[in-house]
């Protein structure tokens, strides 16, 4: 499909420029979820396939960051997917976090460990021979600024620091390998445009031989279903000993979503949303980026007023262009601020 005409796939009303807070679901997804909802509603369906769109939306979360299967864990938010990967270190340990990163990325650090932020743009300068992580979005929240992931990678191998990343603002839209990475966790109710509610983590082999899993529970099970009742503690080989037992219905709009992320691919997504950001970006008289996500300083109460939804984050206007948007959306925008 010509990625012009994909957002046919949706039913976005126009002037959503807020993806960055929540993304919309594609059609499929939705008659998917309406579906399941029915079959709870009637006590028509018993939950097993309801769970099988977990196992579809680890494959595809898998696929669309390039990573096995079984270095995928499922989970209900990022939080909680750090505050797990936080017991691989030692006490005291001093982690590298930037000074804007979103808390859910960050709390976990200041509970578990030594936090020292720097500037987004520093990061990689700040990893020395005392850093034991560094831990930072793929692309910032506030600003939509995109990390240079290469360079963190190799100044924390130089340190043999660990790389543990949000992807929660980048997958999706941008293009994400997670070649270097030990851990990156992802709400997927923003790009991925999923419920709120499913959340992914790639954990490598050796970061999971440094952790701990706080949350076990049966689905964590080696045998999910020889793990209802009683003792031993039997849990998964693989990044599914992390797993917490899924909201269902959320993993049940995640997969199709993602699913249609990989079949659109999401290098032509990137070139869709980040042209329309810069299509933006140049009406206000700013040089292009490469970011899907626009901050600035403008009247937010006179996009209210035209129908455009965007955000307010660290006091500028933030808006955010996905595959549902169109160059109509933009000038609209542009004429509410101009």
């Amino acid at each position: 499909m010509d990625i012009t005409s994909a957002g046919t796939l949706w039913d976005a009303d126009p002037g959503w420029l807020n993806t960055a807070s929540y993304g919309l679901p594609p059609r499929r997804a939705f008659e998917e979820l309406q579906a399941v909802l029915t079959d709870w509603r009637h006590g028509s369906s018993d939950w097993k396939p309801w769970d099988a769109f977990v196992g579809r939306s680890r494959e595809a979360f898998a696929r669309l960051i390039g990573a096995p299967a079984g270095d995928i864990t499922v989970s209900s938010t990022v939080s909680q997917i750090m505050s797990t990967v936080a017991t691989a270190l030692p006490p005291g340990a001093r982690v590298v976090v930037p000074e804007i990163e979103f808390t859910s990325n960050l709390f976990p650090w200041a509970v578990a460990a030594k936090v020292e932020t720097v500037p987004a743009d520093r990061l990689a300068d700040a990893i020395d021979g005392s850093t034991a992580a560094v831990a930072f979005s793929l692309v910032q929240s506030a600003t939509g600024y995109v990390a240079p992931l290469q360079d963190i990678v190799e100044a924390a191998r130089a340190h043999g620091a660990l790389v543990i990343a949000d992807g929660s603002q980048s997958c999706g839209w941008l293009p994400v390998s997670v070649e270097g990475v030990d851990a990156l966790a992802c709400a997927a109710y923003k790009w991925l445009m999923a419920p709120r509610g499913a959340a992914f983590g790639y954990l490598s082999p050796g970061l999971r031989e440094r952790m701990r899993p706080l949350a076990a529970n049966w689905y964590a099970g080696a045998d999910e279903g020889g793990s209802y009742y009683g003792p031993p503690l039997r849990l998964a080989a693989d990044a599914r000993a992390f797993d917490l037992s899924p909201a269902w219905f959320s993993y049940v709009g995640a997969a199709p979503a993602i699913e249609l992320l990989n079949e659109l691919g999401v290098e032509r997504v990137r070139d869709h949303n980040v042209g329309l950001a810069n299509r933006f970006r140049t009406g206000l008289g700013l040089e292009p980026s490469d970011t899907a996500i626009v901050s600035v300083d403008a009247p937010g109460e006179r996009l209210a007023a035209a129908g455009i939804r965007a955000a307010v984050r660290a006091g500028k206007v933030r808006a955010s262009f996905h595959i549902y948007n169109t160059a109509d959306d933009v000038d609209r925008a542009l004429d509410a601020l101009t």
